[in-house]
């Protein structure tokens, strides 16, 4: 809403207080459906390929290189995870923003879907997708290469035992630490697309780099604390849910890695 009106929504303060007085609590629940069925499937595309392309990298690389180079691994697989992603995503990301940014365009997604189908049709929903890579493709890298190394560092250099003698509890808080951190970093590379996706769902007729050009250097950054505080929240409690289900149905949680026994003889640092 700060994007697309910013002369209205001069501050996040003042963006919440006007959509409270406007049209009362749920008025900042617009959008929910399309946020709750693209997310859930594009959780679903991101988490479950990354873990199979990550899987599929390794492989390709073998176990010494997968360590040497296990970062370049985190972004490869998750950008490859991502692209697919993205794909599910679009069509709902599309409604959510005109439902949210286009006042009696549409109330909810049972109105918005049809009519925007009717009036541009399939194009309506993936004509924001090379924005959502843009945006998404170096969020996810960020979010799972950060996640990886964060929760390597952590306990490597903070928690005070190794993870096999911590409680699950213990695992999980390190999770929800090393999630929020990720999902920090996560906001601030991909504010500038977001930004541009926003307005791009909004304005039929416009491009990426028209609406670039509108926006300035500045105006790619307005509502930044706002993602700050929501995408590190949202980072931090799905890699808190994700871990969560592991332990729940017992699935295989790998330790943060360690180099393989073959690569310390190779590096002299075994006898």
């Amino acid at each position: 809403m700060q994007l697309v009106d910013p002369d209205k929504y001069k501050s996040i303060g003042k963006g919440f207080s006007l959509t409270l007085k406007e049209d009362g609590a749920r008025g900042l629940a617009k959008g929910w459906a399309p946020t709750f069925i693209g997310y859930s499937m594009q959780g679903l595309c991101k988490f479950g390929f990354y873990e199979m392309f990550k899987i599929f990298y390794s492989d390709m690389l073998g176990e010494e290189n997968t360590y040497l180079w296990r970062t370049s691994l985190y972004l490869a697989a998750s950008a490859s995870a991502e692209f697919f992603a993205d794909i599910a995503l679009a069509p709902m990301e599309a409604c959510k923003v005109r439902i949210q940014t286009c006042p009696g365009y549409a109330n909810n997604l049972r109105q918005c879907a049809p009519k925007m189908f009717a009036e541009e049709g399939v194009w309506a929903f993936y004509k924001g997708v090379v924005p959502l890579w843009m945006r998404q493709i170096p969020y996810t890298m960020m979010k799972f290469a950060c996640f990886e190394r964060t929760v390597e560092l952590l306990y490597k250099h903070v928690v005070p035992k190794p993870r096999a003698d911590c409680t699950k509890s213990e695992q999980l808080i390190v999770t929800f630490t090393a999630g929020y951190i990720a999902g920090v970093f996560c906001a601030i590379v991909s504010h500038p697309a977001d930004s541009v996706v926003s307005v791009l769902n909004k304005e039929s007729g416009s491009t990426a780099v028209q609406v670039l050009k509108k926006l300035g250097p500045k105006g790619v950054w307005k509502g930044l604390v706002a993602r700050i505080i929501m995408i590190g929240t949202l980072t931090a409690l799905q890699w808190f849910i994700y871990d969560s289900v592991k332990v729940y149905f017992r699935l295989p949680r790998p330790p943060p890695p360690e180099m393989p026994e073959s690569l310390k003889k190779k590096l002299g640092l075994t006898e």
